[in-house]
């Protein structure tokens, strides 16, 4: 059965929005931001979730999840701006049951 978690996300303008994303339908945070347009089209998933372009790096507020990182996720946020120790790529964080109640904030324009 499926389940849909609670993600609270801050877009760009500081308005935050309580969103829910389904746990059943292989989705990640890049896309629900896309779903819900919490950030001006084309501005955000440019590189289609492949982890090659930080255009959906986030913030993360809470220890909801790790904020471990990937090796292709650490390469790109190498080359990235506005990088910060909690920044995560949107489109390496899939919608699990585990990130209910994730709070994060969509990072400023590469």
């Amino acid at each position: 059965m499926s389940k849909d978690v609670t993600i609270k996300i801050t877009d760009r303008e500081g308005v935050t929005h309580e969103v829910q994303a389904p746990t059943d339908m292989n989705m990640n945070i890049m896309e629900v931001i896309r779903a819900y347009e919490l950030a001006e089209e084309g501005t955000i998933g440019i590189c289609g979730g492949m982890a090659m372009c930080a255009s959906c790096q986030c913030y993360v507020l809470n220890d909801v999840i790790s904020l471990e990182r990937n090796p292709d996720e650490e390469a790109m946020l190498w080359e990235a701006y506005h990088v910060k120790e909690n920044s995560r790529l949107g489109c390496q964080i899939p919608i699990t049951s585990e990130i209910d109640g994730l709070a994060l904030e969509i990072a400023p324009e590469q």
